[in-house]
């Protein structure tokens, strides 16, 4: 199975801790890479089945219904397409948008990620997100009154000031919604963003420690709220599971078309320049060599550790299988039936973890 990706890079307000590639929106633009997106599906061939289609960005959601509808409708006609493929939106909850959004499922969009990331209107205003609270759970009753049953929404971590009470009442509102999905994922200050360069702000933000314990703290709320974790920034209700998601983390193949986007297609991992001109011009996008030989063995375990599926315990080399007695002590790891699996204490600091399993 292999899934799609358009990265859809406009914004009508670029937020300033955001590095995604963007740029403001104009119609004329936005007619242009449509048309471009339509000509890259038709120079890829993809001989596996389709199941999973993700727009992403950017504000997916400043394209019309229509444009998204002529993408899905060629995407269909030029590949095989599962009969319940997942086709997923990223959908910004600013205004009442409620006939946009009957389009957009009429179009074949059956997935919303909605951009809430908080619900509290002190983070949002700092975030400078053009939505209220208010307004992030009427975008949410308002996908699901227009026949949305599987809807995520977004959720930021260790923001400067955060508190646990903060956090728990973001969550409160997320349990009280029609939500199957939650990405949690820690605020990271990425250089040359508006945020990288405010002292005051910075000053605010949490240590590692107290990252990792509001990390614990939603990980343990998002769960007695239905919310089960199955990757370090993921979280489902039964059976909801991110189709597209998981595909980074399973090194399952998928072909991103766009400005800005990257794929891991044809045995090959690679990415498009972030430069929409030359994505509208060329006619066929240009691509940039990432890795050859994506997904080696080592790639696949240190991917799979992320997610709660873990890896075979016999995967692991010998040094590496000697740490594991310190590392389940410690609290860490977990082992079960033959495999191993990060806790949620090891999800908080993965990237040392992982180091020492498979170094």
């Amino acid at each position: 199975m292999t899934g799609l990706y358009f990265h859809i890079p406009f914004c009508a307000r670029k937020c300033p801790y955001c590095d995604f590639y963007s740029v403001s929106y104009s119609r004329e633009t936005a007619e242009a890479y449509v048309g471009a997106i339509l000509r890259n599906i038709r120079a890829y061939a993809v001989s596996d089945t389709v199941d999973s289609v993700y727009f992403g960005g950017g504000t997916p959601s400043l394209l019309s219904a229509a444009h998204i509808g002529k993408i899905i409708e060629l995407c269909a006609a030029r590949y095989h397409f599962s009969e319940d493929a997942e086709i997923t939106l990223e959908y910004n909850p600013t205004g009442n948008r409620a006939d946009y959004l009957r389009e957009l499922r009429a179009a074949g969009v059956n997935r919303l990620s909605v951009g809430t990331q908080s619900f509290s209107d002190e983070e949002l205003r700092m975030l400078g997100r053009t939505h209220s609270a208010a307004q992030g759970m009427a975008a949410v009753r308002a996908a699901a009154d227009a026949g949305f049953s599987n809807i995520s929404c977004d959720l930021m971590l260790a923001l400067p000031g955060q508190t646990k009470e903060i956090l728990r009442g973001s969550i409160r509102c997320l349990s009280e919604l029609p939500v199957t999905h939650v990405s949690a994922y820690l605020l990271q200050i990425e250089e040359g963003t508006p945020f990288s360069q405010n002292a005051a702000l910075l000053s605010r933000l949490p240590d590692d420690d107290g990252a990792a314990e509001l990390y614990l703290h939603a990980v343990s709320a998002l769960d007695a709220a239905g919310f089960r974790q199955y990757e370090v920034s993921s979280f489902a209700r039964s059976g909801m599971r991110s189709r597209h998601n998981l595909k980074y983390w399973q090194c399952e193949p998928y072909l991103g078309i766009g400005a800005g986007a990257h794929s891991c297609f044809d045995g090959r991992r690679f990415c498009v320049p972030r430069d929409i001109a030359a994505f509208i011009e060329a006619p066929v996008q240009p691509e940039k060599l990432i890795d050859a030989q994506p997904c080696m063995q080592e790639e696949r375990m240190m991917l799979a550790l992320r997610t709660t599926d873990g890896i075979p315990e016999n995967a692991l080399s010998a040094s590496a299988r000697k740490q594991l007695p310190m590392l389940c002590k410690a609290g860490y790891v977990r082992q079960g039936s033959g495999r191993i699996f990060l806790t949620p204490e090891g999800f908080a600091v993965s990237n040392a973890v992982i180091a020492a399993l498979i170094s």
